[in-house]
């Protein structure tokens, strides 16, 4: 995709991306989570993981817009959606004024302690409706972290269903892309879904045991994540799903991307 997604609401269009910065501006975001209030394609909060398609990872994060199939797909879209229906929003800058990033005027924004390990001058700020039901979680300083290991035939099928791209400080190298704001499904016995923003190829051919939401960060700096969930995976019956989520069909999940407000505002606010 070579544009930003468009956005209703007042006008606003593009990706509103979350700006981190260290003597120079540097642009962040953290983990979100969230369910769908949407009446139509209301996820089941249950587990899953497999749905393949022939394209190579970097395609998939920078296709265009399209609705995933309510079957196995042969090709993955990115799924712009329709448009915001926050009326208002805020700034939330935190207190040392080096992150700054935009939220509905009534959501909730929290800084936290950082978890054990993080980098010095590391922030955890966890971001909720107005309800105070959790959306997301934007972290840095984040140690680097491999990717999780793969066995043989252990890997599933995953779908993009909406990449968009987005100006961010990284690191390049090996089995990295540009940043992309995504949201992805991996599938199980249901198609688990996360989103967040990520510069880490998922898999090869259409699979993968673990998708991150994670941007590896500049020298000295650490990783940033801002999303719902860090790593996404498949699930068994009996695991907590929340905050992934997990839907019955691809339809259900690209009707929760296209037609929900709620990704609609996360996907601005990130």
């Amino acid at each position: 995709m070579t544009g930003t997604a468009p956005f209703g609401g007042s006008g606003t269009a593009g990706v509103r991306s979350a700006l981190l910065r260290t003597g120079a501006a540097l642009a962040v975001a953290a983990a979100l989570t969230g369910c769908s209030s949407d009446g139509k394609g209301t996820p089941v909060w249950t587990a899953g993981s497999s749905a393949a398609d022939g394209t190579t990872d970097s395609e998939r994060q920078s296709a265009t817009t399209g609705p995933a199939p309510s079957g196995p797909p042969s090709s993955a879209g990115a799924a712009a959606t329709p448009g915001s229906s926050a009326g208002a929003w805020k700034v939330f800058t935190d207190p040392a004024k080096t992150v700054s990033f935009e939220v509905p005027q009534d959501w909730i924004v929290q800084s936290v302690a950082p978890d054990s390990g993080a980098l010095p001058g590391a922030l955890k700020i966890t971001v909720k409706d107005a309800e105070g039901g959790y959306l997301a979680t934007l972290q840095t300083g984040l140690p680097p972290q491999p990717a999780p290991a793969c066995a043989d035939g252990a890997a599933r099928d995953y779908v993009v269903v909406s990449s968009v791209p987005v100006d961010l400080p990284h690191a390049g190298g090996e089995g990295t892309i540009d940043p992309h704001v995504v949201f992805r499904v991996i599938q199980g016995y249901k198609y688990f879904g996360s989103y967040g923003i990520t510069n880490v190829v998922g898999g090869t051919g259409g699979k993968s045991c673990a998708l991150q939401n994670v941007v590896r960060g500049v020298a000295g700096k650490g990783d940033y994540s801002f999303g719902d969930l860090t790593v996404l995976k498949t699930l068994a019956p009996d695991q907590k799903v929340a905050p992934a989520k997990a839907f019955d069909t691809l339809d259900q999940a690209a009707k929760y991307v296209n037609e929900g407000s709620e990704f609609a505002n996360v996907q601005r606010m990130l």
